[in-house]
């Protein structure tokens, strides 16, 4: 087959064309279904999960091979397109989540006592989702987008923490055995999840924890704002783009 006419079957932004949109939802379905196994402890795994895992795997490592032939017509920076592809953020994702399930890699691993955490690298495997799904695109564009906002907020969030444990590190010098454990403390009470496996017992403490809860209410909504706001307005021009295109 011809590059181009691949290249046009596999790019996931090509949703003209027919056989590109079908490669998608099989590639959407493969990476849903590739998950599964892994809800199964590896002791019980059915030959069903098994084939499932196979399968999948076979079509992720086509799909790896077919990107690598069209490097060029994706990066557009000509030969040297097929030696930067395989060091890009998704085929580095590519590459991690498929390298467990080879039978051949992972028993040789796991005499490294290694085998568990790759078996946990196949779980990045939900993130090629990010390729075929359009609106999980449009939430990436609208994070790239808005990254300086998020930066802002995500910065200012750990500085919190960081003085926030200080504060308590401080106060509760008993409870608290390491800053590590206070930095755990003070990222719970940001996210005002709350454990409950450390916890301040005086009343200062308990009152530095009140106020770290409120704030952290108004932290973890800053973001969710931001990130809804960009995607209002992405689904917004996106709209407005498609209805200039029938109107042309």
């Amino acid at each position: 087959m011809d590059r181009d006419k691949l290249y046009l079957i596999i790019d996931e932004d090509n949703e003209d064309n027919k056989a590109s949109r079908i490669y998608n939802y099989v590639m959407i379905f493969a990476i849903i279904a590739s998950l599964v196994p892994l809800a199964f402890k590896v002791r019980e795994q059915s030959l069903l999960l098994f084939i499932i895992d196979k399968v999948t795997v076979i079509l992720f490592i086509a799909d790896y091979i077919l990107r690598l032939f069209t490097a060029d017509k994706q990066l557009k920076k000509g030969k040297a397109s097929f030696f930067i592809y395989p060091f890009t953020f998704m085929a580095i994702i590519d590459l991690l989540s498929i390298l467990p399930s080879i039978t051949i890699l992972a028993s040789g691993f796991k005499l490294l006592r290694m085998f568990r955490l790759l078996r946990a690298f196949r779980v990045l495997k939900a993130f090629k989702i990010f390729r075929y799904s359009k609106s999980i695109s449009i939430i990436a564009d609208v994070i790239k987008r808005q990254k300086d906002a998020l930066i802002a907020v995500g910065t200012f969030a750990v500085g919190y923490i960081l003085v926030s444990a200080l504060i308590i590190f401080n106060v509760e010098p008993t409870t608290f055995n390491s800053f590590f454990d206070a930095v755990y403390w003070a990222t719970v009470s940001l996210v005002t999840v709350g454990y409950g496996d450390i916890y301040p017992v005086t009343t200062a403490g308990r009152l530095v924890t009140m106020i770290s809860s409120f704030i952290g209410i108004a932290i973890i909504a800053l973001p969710s704002g931001v990130i809804t706001a960009g995607y209002l307005e992405e689904i917004k021009k996106k709209n407005n783009s498609d209805d200039d295109t029938k109107e042309q």
